[in-house]
C-alpha cells in the first residue's frame, strides 16, 4: 500500500515541481516545497484523501503562499528573488500547450510576479497554466470564488502591463539576432550592438556573481557596455573564473538566451526578452545559487559547438 502511495506521488512530482517553480520563481525552492508535500503526504491518512491530484496541488500550493509570505517579511535581498533560469526540456518548466502557459513561466512574467502577493500569485498560475475552477482555486487557498476572481483579475492587469506575449518573434530570427548581438559584443562593435536594441531597451544583472545587489542597466549604452563585459571578460575576471568561458546559444524558459560555460560549467546566463526583431530586455545572471539546476542539465545537455570558442 505504501509503495501505491509512493507511486501516486511520484507520478505527479514534475506537475507540481513546476507548480511551485512558477509560484517561487526558484528550482531549489521548488525541490524543497515538493519534499515537504512528501512528507506530509506520507504522514496523513490517505483513506481520508479522495482525490490526491487535488489534496498535492492544495499541499503545494499553500507550502508555497507560505513562503512567499516569510520572504516579505524577511525583506529578502532583491538578488533572491531573480527568476532562477532553466534549460529547455526541464520537467520544471511543467505545461507548455498554450501560449499563456509558456507566457507564465518566462523569465519576464516571472519577474512580474514578484510585485504581486502570495494569492495574487497562486490564482494567476493555478488558474492560467493549470486551468484550475475558480471554485477550486477558492477550496485549494481557503478564500471565496469572488476572492479567486478578484486576484486573477489583479495578477493579469499587473502581468498585462508589463508582458511582451503579443509581442512574439520567430524563434530563428531570435537566434539570428542574438547571435548578432554575440558577434558585437565580442568584436567591440558598439554602434552595431546598439542598433539591435529598442530605444528602451533594459537589463537587470545579479552583479556578475560579484556583488550581492541588482545592477539595473536603464540604456541601450549601458547595456552594450555590460554586455561585452559579459562576452569578452576582463583578466582580472578571468583569473576568479579560472579561464574564459565559451559562450553558447540557447533556450531558456522558452526565451533565447546565450550560456557562458567553462570546461562545461555554466559560469552565467544572458536571457533576452524581444520586442519585435529588437532585443527589448536582458536578464543576465552569474550567481551560482541561481544557476545550479541549469548548470545539472547543461552538463548531460546536447548543446552543441560554442558560438564563441574560450579566447
Amino acid at each position: 500500500m505504501e509503495r501505491m502511495d509512493a507511486d501516486v506521488f511520484e507520478a505527479g512530482r514534475d506537475r507540481l515541481a513546476s507548480l511551485a517553480y512558477r509560484l517561487l520563481g526558484s528550482a531549489a525552492d521548488a525541490e524543497d516545497v515538493v519534499q515537504d508535500a512528501y512528507l506530509r503526504w506520507q504522514a496523513t491518512d490517505r483513506g481520508y484523501v479522495e482525490v490526491p491530484e487535488a489534496w498535492l496541488t492544495k499541499t503545494v500550493a499553500n507550502l508555497c503562499v507560505d513562503r512567499l509570505r516569510s520572504a516579505h517579511h524577511r525583506h529578502e535581498r532583491p538578488v533572491d528573488t531573480l527568476p532562477e533560469p532553466l534549460l529547455e526540456g526541464d520537467p520544471m518548466l511543467g505545461p507548455a500547450d498554450t501560449a499563456v502557459q509558456r507566457e507564465s513561466v518566462s523569465m519576464a512574467v516571472l519577474t512580474l510576479m514578484r510585485d504581486l502577493t502570495a494569492h495574487q500569485r497562486a490564482a494567476y498560475v493555478l488558474r492560467e497554466a493549470f486551468k484550475y475552477s475558480h471554485s477550486d482555486i477558492a477550496e485549494m487557498l481557503d478564500i471565496t470564488e469572488a476572492a479567486s476572481h478578484q486576484h486573477l483579475h489583479r495578477a493579469r492587469a499587473r502581468i498585462g502591463a508589463g508582458s511582451r506575449a503579443d509581442r512574439e518573434v520567430d524563434p530563428d530570427e531570435a537566434r539570428r539576432v542574438v547571435e548578432a548581438f554575440l558577434s558585437a559584443a565580442v568584436s567591440g562593435r558598439t554602434d552595431e550592438l546598439v542598433a539591435l536594441l529598442t530605444d528602451d531597451a533594459t537589463a537587470v544583472s545579479d552583479g556578475a556573481g560579484l556583488a550581492a545587489k541588482l545592477l539595473e542597466l536603464p540604456s541601450p549604452q549601458s547595456m552594450a557596455a555590460a554586455f561585452r563585459a559579459f562576452a569578452k571578460p576582463t583578466d582580472a575576471k578571468r583569473r576568479i573564473l579560472g579561464g574564459a568561458p565559451a559562450l553558447h546559444t540557447a533556450v531558456v524558459n522558452g526565451s533565447p538566451a546565450i550560456i557562458a560555460a567553462l570546461q562545461d560549467r555554466v559560469v552565467a546566463a544572458a536571457v533576452f526578452e524581444f520586442d519585435g526583431c529588437k532585443v527589448a530586455h536582458v536578464h543576465s545572471l552569474a550567481a551560482t545559487s541561481r544557476l545550479r539546476r541549469l548548470d545539472a542539465r547543461w552538463r548531460t545537455a546536447d548543446h552543441g559547438e560554442a558560438v564563441v570558442e574560450a579566447w
